[in-house]
């Protein structure tokens, strides 16, 4: 899956435990009608790939949604759910597809002031 947008935030990269896992936080908003402030965990090795990103960036991240199951004290389950990063990649903001460069529109050929104005409005 891919999270397309622009960074709003690049956190520092934590360290947990003795075992040293390294953490790293990231939020795209997204460019939709409702925009959406997507939070993406970079972690281990992966942290190092935001290094050469800023803030105002438009990327693409790479993602895959983890999930897992926590039994609480009193037996009952409760479920946790992350969006991990494994790749991003700066992106070009891009001009609508579907209309040509103003430079491509040709100038009418055959207009003139001559001809009568026969719109009913």
């Amino acid at each position: 899956m891919e999270v397309i947008g622009k960074i709003k935030l690049i956190n520092e990269t934590q360290t947990f435990g003795a075992s040293g896992f390294r953490k790293r936080e990231l939020v795209v908003t997204t460019d939709e009608q409702y925009p959406q402030m997507i939070m993406i965990e970079f972690v281990q090795d992966k942290c190092d790939l935001l290094n050469s990103y800023a803030v105002g960036q438009d990327v693409k991240v790479s993602i895959n949604l983890r999930g897992r199951e926590w039994i609480n004290p009193e037996g009952q389950a409760k479920y946790f759910n992350s969006i991990q990063g494994w790749r991003i990649e700066a992106v070009q903001a891009s001009a609508p597809q579907n209309l040509p460069p103003v430079d491509q529109f040709q100038p009418a050929s055959n207009s003139s002031d001559a001809e009568p104005d026969d719109l009913p409005f």
